[in-house]
């Protein structure tokens, strides 16, 4: 067949296409919604990929994560004979502190590193500005655990760490309302009753708080960060006893009823959090059960404390969502499947009802091969047709959902191109039996045909 032949023979599907608009539009349909579905499925599930990706990232990558348990109901058995009751003897914990981080780098194999960190409700203070925050003592190894990056300034070094020197680093919030027309480096913040000198600014996270609620973590960009030793020395170290917590507990035992005043439970572990970095990602469900171990022996058999795998949960969160989005993918391509039966329907009935001009056609020397491709392109014509349409109302759709239902979504030009291939495809191969039947008509039976 030669090109002209192929032109003609498309022009008359063209022809025959735009004489049933209505028809030619209903049958498209399927696969309009086929396209657009699969384009929009593929897009929330890229969207809910690069979302774990990114948390992943704020939670490092093979991290434990230690945190301590404030208010924990100690266990015992009670015998009880008559109206006395008895309590066995509980045991006494120091909680979580820096002897724990320093026993586990030590002790426990495959660790990479361990970053305790100890968190303090303060202010901060410049040029009478004040407001709430959040002052963070940690290691030079916590912003590698968490990717942090700095986008100006410079790292604890080894003498802040050891004497506890007054510096700071600030997240890129802090930067913004207190230093918005100036060079935060190497001036001086109040922070809480102390001053303390900025040596560095962090890369701006930009956590949402839904992400942050998720993960149990802050908004970063507006902490301020100073070595765990400075926050230990000159603001608040609650492994201490001192003389305000021996009165305090004085006014409890003296208390008429023998219950604290105070029910707000006391926090007596000496730091917030505890990180644990391991070399290998199989190895983290065992080191987290021998972290364990080691804290209940330490800790007295009190589970004052919880151990957590982030990256382990996040992995699960994002298989069950791959599993979503399959489930998805199938329907939206049984869509596409539905839309390609309705095409082999349509154009069957449209082989009954123009048996006469395909006897026409044949009767003055039109070839088989003819007839077989005026019906192909019409078949084709109506699935790609259909497949742009539904790309277009695909890329809507996933705009609409990431604007609506606040869900990521990132639409791929993989999934368009193998969306529309397979919008093409199946026009092409439901296109072949109609076409087939019509081109077996006998043309002297065809033109009799009423």
């Amino acid at each position: 067949m030669t090109f002209t032949r192929f032109l003609f023979n498309l022009s008359i599907a063209w022809e025959a296409i735009f004489a049933n608009k209505i028809r030619a539009i209903l049958t498209a349909l399927g696969i309009i919604f086929g396209v657009a579905a699969v384009i929009a499925m593929l897009a929330v599930g890229n969207g809910a990929q690069q979302e774990i990706l990114e948390q992943i990232k704020l939670v490092g990558v093979n991290n434990i994560v230690i945190t301590p348990v404030i208010e924990k109901k100690q266990e015992g058995n009670q015998e009880t004979s008559g109206s006395n009751s008895k309590k066995e003897k509980t045991h006494l914990s120091v909680g979580l502190t820096i002897a724990d981080a320093q026993s586990i780098l030590h002790h426990i194999p495959n660790i990479k590193s361990v970053s305790p960190e100890i968190v303090m409700e303060t202010f901060i203070a410049k040029d009478g500005v004040q407001r709430q925050t959040k002052l963070v003592g940690v290691e030079p190894s916590y912003f590698t655990l968490l990717n942090y990056e700095l986008s100006e300034g410079n790292m604890f070094n080894q003498k802040n760490l050891e004497y506890g020197d007054q510096v700071c680093i600030i997240g890129r919030g802090i930067q913004t309302r207190f230093f918005s027309k100036e060079n935060p480096i190497g001036k001086y913040i109040k922070c809480g009753k102390h001053w303390l000198k900025i040596i560095g600014v962090l890369e701006q996270r930009g956590v949402t708080q839904t992400t942050a609620t998720n993960l149990g973590i802050r908004n970063f960009d507006m902490d301020v960060y100073t070595p765990v030793k400075t926050l230990l020395l000159r603001y608040i170290n609650r492994s201490l006893v001192t003389k305000a917590m021996i009165q305090r507990a004085i006014n409890e035992a003296n208390n008429g009823d023998g219950q604290p005043k105070n029910k707000t439970p006391t926090n007596y572990h000496q730091i917030d959090r505890l990180v644990v970095q391991i070399d290998q990602t199989e190895l983290l469900g065992k080191t987290a059960e021998i972290i364990g171990r080691m804290l209940t022996r330490r800790h007295s058999n009190v589970l004052d404390y919880e151990i957590t795998i982030p990256e382990l949960l996040l992995k699960q969160q994002q298989r069950t969502k791959d599993i979503f989005n399959v489930v998805l993918g199938v329907i939206a391509g049984i869509s596409l499947l539905v839309g390609g039966i309705g095409i082999m329907n349509i154009m069957l009935a449209s082989v009954l009802e123009r048996i006469k001009e395909i006897g026409l056609r044949i009767s003055l020397g039109a070839k088989k091969s003819d007839i077989i491709t005026q019906f192909l392109c019409e078949a084709t014509l109506i699935s790609v047709a259909g497949g742009l349409i539904g790309i277009f109302l695909g890329v809507f759709l996933a705009q609409s959902i990431k604007q609506v239902a606040s869900i990521p979504t990132i639409v791929s030009g993989s999934s368009i191109f193998v969306s529309f291939f397979v919008a093409a495809s199946v026009g092409i191969i439901f296109g072949i039996a109609p076409a087939r039947r019509a081109a077996m008509q006998d043309p002297i039976t065809s033109l009799r045909y009423e």
